[in-house]
Order: C-alpha cells, then sequence, then structure tokens
C-alpha cells in the first residue's frame, strides 16, 4: 500500500467536502454550504498563509484529510500549528494514513521552522488517541468555550 500526503487542490472540492463531511458526522456537526466553500477557497488561496489543507491518498484513493491553522503564540517568536481537523475513513483506519497526514503536518512545521504543533480531540475518541498517544504527548490542559 502506497500512501501519499499532498495539499488540497482547487479540483478536490468534491472529495475533500465528502471527507470533511463525514468528519463532521462524526463529531454530529453540520454547517452551512457557505462555509464549506469559504474554508475551501481559503485552503486553495495562494495568499492565504495561515490556513492549509491536505488529502492523505491510498494507492491513489483520497482517504483521509487534514486541516492546520498557523497562529501568533505569545510564547514562542515564531507561529503555532495548530492540527485542527484529522479524519480517515473508518474502513482505511490503522493502515498508517492517520500517522503519515501527522507525520506530514510536523514536516511542515519543521520545513517552515514552527517548533510548536498541538491538536485536541475528545477524550472518549479512544481509536484516534491510540494514535495520538504514539506519536504526540498529552497535556494536562482542559479546554473552555464561551457560554
Amino acid at each position: 500500500m502506497k500512501i501519499t500526503i499532498r495539499e488540497i487542490e482547487k479540483d478536490d472540492f468534491l472529495i475533500w467536502s465528502n471527507l470533511w463531511e463525514k468528519y463532521l458526522d462524526f463529531y454530529e456537526t453540520k454547517l452551512t454550504k457557505e462555509i464549506f466553500k469559504n474554508s475551501f477557497q481559503r485552503m486553495i488561496d495562494p495568499k492565504e498563509e495561515d490556513l492549509y489543507g491536505f488529502l492523505g491518498v491510498l494507492n491513489g484513493e483520497p482517504v483521509g484529510l487534514a486541516h492546520i491553522i498557523l497562529h501568533h503564540h505569545n510564547w514562542k517568536i515564531e507561529k503555532a500549528v495548530y492540527l485542527q481537523d484529522l479524519y480517515v475513513l473508518s474502513n482505511y483506519r490503522k493502515k498508517g494514513v492517520g500517522k503519515k497526514l501527522i507525520n506530514s503536518v510536523y514536516e511542515f512545521a519543521d520545513i517552515n521552522k514552527l517548533s510548536y504543533v498541538y491538536w485536541l480531540t475528545q477524550d472518549f475518541n479512544i481509536e484516534a488517541r491510540s494514535l495520538y498517544n504514539k506519536i504526540g504527548k498529552v497535556t494536562p490542559f482542559i479546554k473552555y468555550n464561551r457560554f
């Protein structure tokens, strides 16, 4: 099995939106078509410097995605890399696609001299956490949202 990671391109909207919709279904979330279009346009816009999207391709078929956001960080000179979304189709999990996507984010950070990469997941997302525990360090932080 050959796994490749590539940036999302302008002709990928249908492939990408299908994967992202499945990811959002996992989190029981629905977004408008306007948000889909806006997010995709920002990811493929060469002038956008802080939002990137990647596809995980297994044997020529896109089966996963990763979205990253770069942002300033008061404890660092360089920007931080937030891995906002990571998804692999359920029948392609445990084949190395998720790990390769995360490693490509690490590689992106290294190439761009960005030392801090982080992401969030739900505490009960056991399947994903089994991977994350092998390639990342869990932190003691608890996330809060505005009421």
